[in-house]
């Protein structure tokens, strides 16, 4: 599989400002595999310790900060020398240790020549805790469920990636590519970007070993509540997370702790919901009061919606079977255009590193998203058919006016400007960036 983010770590090794890397990412996004081809492909070779599988390991921290004591400890655990700068020492599932998390401070001041990576299952959860890791000694990337363009990649389709990799001007994409690429994004919405589900897909197009890689995960994701979470919140962990279609079927999204349990409150369920989100599982959308500069100082912390780190996982969260392939537009109008949304904050996510935010104006209006870019504000509305009718962008665009360059609309009608207004097809929420940059330059 191709995973961008390859570019990244290269970039991480080439640097002479690195620090130990810490991989952060919801559970089966990816993150060992990555730092083991990583290591394959630009290393001699890779030491890699499990502190999960190899609970012993703990004990080379406890007893010493050195590390040159602790590379030589390591290097015999794993039988083979510790070079610097042509070893790629890897420490997975490092959140079961604290001592070795802080030993990354040792490694960055007392051995920067020496490249660690590190990752972790609810590596966020840890990291919540300010004693847990020496603050500004290490580097952080986070590694997402695969891109849309990715999934193409792995499912032999790279020449769709590559033409629309090449869109140089916003004008209709040919019905030749147009068309095999929305066959290709209603797959996307059957298996998700968990490299598992796409890989069950890509290898043996075998939907029913989709359906079981994405009920592993999920299954997995609860166990989790019990093995990590405090036992006050492992029952309200699951009622949030299986809430979550019910949340997103409504008219309006906001989130409603009602929705969870019949009479539940902020103060019993909040922590549970901030758990889901440092866990990287559910991504936490604020209501935005006016589109300002920096648009986080104006989310309103009382209202905001709630999304699956995952478009996958949250069709078959929702029961929504694959047969909804053959039923037209479907699988994106299904409760309410949800899924949708959620495949467009997820590219969002993946683009620009930074959680949107939304925009509702008196219950007449409400503007899907609204993302900062540069120091320019942007509204996004999405729509999952081609009937694109609504007045969400022009309330927004009358009520600021002078505020607005561009406002962007995704839907399954083709590439087209209008105006300010750009229209983009679903599965080019890749290249948003791109297209804005175009929509900008050309007002």
């Amino acid at each position: 599989m191709r995973r961008f983010i390859i570019e990244d770590l290269l970039k991480w090794k080439k640097s002479k400002h690195r620090k130990p890397l810490i991989l952060k990412g919801v559970r089966q996004a990816g993150k060992t595999w990555i730092l083991l081809e990583f290591g394959r492909l630009y290393y001699k070779n890779i030491a890699y310790f499990n502190f999960d599988e190899q609970k012993e390991l703990a004990a080379f921290f406890q007893t010493t900060k050195n590390v040159n004591r602790l590379l030589q400890n390591l290097s015999m655990a794993c039988a083979a020398p510790i070079t610097a700068g042509e070893t790629l020492i890897i420490f997975d599932e490092i959140q079961e240790s604290n001592d070795a998390l802080n030993s990354l401070k040792y490694f960055c001041e007392n051995a920067p020549e020496y490249h660690v990576a590190c990752a972790g299952s609810l590596l966020g959860i840890t990291l919540s805790k300010p004693s847990s890791f020496p603050v500004g000694k290490v580097d952080f990337l986070t590694i997402h469920p695969m891109t849309f363009t990715e999934f193409l990649h792995a499912n032999g389709d790279g020449d769709l990636a590559d033409y629309i990799k090449s869109i140089d001007s916003i004008e209709p994409i040919p019905d030749l590519f147009f068309n095999r690429l929305l066959e290709k994004l209603k797959m996307f919405f059957i298996t998700g970007g968990m490299p598992e589900a796409v890989r069950a897909w890509a290898e043996d197009k075998n939907l029913p070993l989709v359906q079981s890689c994405l009920k592993n995960i999920l299954d997995a994701y609860e166990l989790d509540f019990s093995k990590h979470a405090d036992i006050k919140d492992i029952a309200r962990l699951a009622l949030i997370w299986r809430s979550m279609p019910s949340q997103l079927s409504r008219e309006n999204k906001k989130f409603l702790y009602s929705v969870i349990k019949e009479g539940a409150r902020a103060r019993e369920y909040e922590d549970a919901l901030t758990w889901l989100c440092s866990a990287g599982m559910v991504h936490k959308v604020f209501r935005v009061t006016k589109p300002g500069l920096p648009i986080s100082a104006y989310e309103d912390l009382t209202a905001f919606k709630i999304y699956s780190v995952d478009v996958g996982l949250l069709r078959r969260l929702s029961n929504l079977a694959p047969v909804a392939f053959n039923e037209g537009a479907r699988l994106f109008t299904e409760f309410k255009g949800a899924l949708s949304e959620n495949f467009i904050l997820q590219g969002l996510v993946s683009r620009y590193g930074e959680l949107p935010g939304y925009w509702t104006s008196e219950a007449k209006a409400e503007v899907d998203f609204i993302i900062q870019r540069h120091n320019d504000i942007i509204p996004i509305e999405v729509k999952s058919d081609v009937n694109v009718s609504s007045r969400s962008l022009a309330v927004y665009a009358q009520k600021y006016e002078a505020e607005t360059k561009v406002r962007v609309r995704f839907s399954l009608k083709n590439l087209k400007k209008d105006g300010d207004l750009v229209n983009i097809p679903l599965f080019l929420v890749d290249y948003i960036d791109q297209i804005l940059e175009l929509s900008i330059k050309n007002r």
